[in-house]
Parts: structure tokens; sequence; C-alpha cells
């Protein structure tokens, strides 16, 4: 009968004994994006843009950008999000931005209607998110290119 004990005692330490599950982020829930920016050492303010969807100001590569959420019903339950950052520089030409572009995955330049570069990564974060480890290779990845987009524009 003691034996039967230990068994049964078995499976709960098994359970106490795996880590805690890793903190989801998810679109829907724009704290848990603010979390994982912090946690991952930037600043992070929760606003609202102009239609009232949720919009995270942040930084990076000594620029500031903003992480925009997409796919929204009634300004909340989002599905992606958008990290972007625009730069007043005259005088970038659009063989520069196709050429980082050609050169480049996962972010896109282009210049906006006056002619200033801007920069934009989208992350996906439908059916329940993704975790914190993936979410900040993403934010490493933003990061990374934001700094070479820099270069590229000579700002």
């Amino acid at each position: 009968m003691r034996n039967w004990a230990k068994l049964a005692v078995l499976p709960g330490i098994a359970v106490m004994a795996m880590p805690a599950a890793a903190q989801t982020v998810d679109a829907t829930k724009p704290e848990t994006v603010v979390t994982a920016l912090r946690e991952a050492g930037y600043r992070a303010v929760l606003e609202k843009d102009n239609g009232g969807d949720p919009l995270i100001k942040s930084g990076a590569a000594g620029v500031d950008f903003s992480v925009y959420f997409y796919n929204c019903t009634a300004n909340k339950a989002c599905q992606t999000v958008q990290f972007y950052a625009g730069f007043v520089k005259k005088g970038v030409t659009l063989d520069t931005i196709n050429k980082w572009n050609s050169t480049h995955r996962f972010a896109r330049g282009y210049l906006d209607d006056e002619k200033d570069p801007r920069i934009e990564m989208d992350v996906d974060l439908d059916h329940g998110g993704i975790s914190s480890a993936l979410f900040k290779a993403n934010l490493a990845t933003w990061e990374s290119l934001l700094g070479e987009y820099q270069k590229a524009i000579d700002f």
C-alpha cells in the first residue's frame, strides 16, 4: 500500500517541476504587447490611434517607433500588429528604397506622400497570439532592420 501512495504523488511532483507557461503575446490584449516590450528593455506607452484602436509608442536603434494594432473589432479584439517608424529626411530616392527592399525580408520601406522614408514590419498575432520568446525574436529582427534602414537612408 505504501508503494501505491508513492506512485500517486509522482504525477503531482512532475507537474510542479514543469516551468510555468510562457506568457502569450496577444493583440486582443494590448497590455501583453506592452509587457513584452518592457520585459525586452523597451519603453512602451499604450495610447489610442485616431480611430480608437490601441497604439503603443516605443523606440529602438535611437529612433522612436509605434506599434499599430490592426484587424480590430470595435477598437478591441485586434489580430495583428505593425511596427512602424517614419523619418523626416529629404533626398532619399526611390532607387535607394527599392534596393533596400530587394535585399531585406520581413520589413518594407517606402516613401510617403511628402517623399520622407518610412519602414514597417507586420507581426501576426491572431488565433491566440505567440509566445513571449517569439515576440522578442520578432522585436530583435525589427530593431536590426530599423538600424540597417537608417544606414541605407543615411539617417
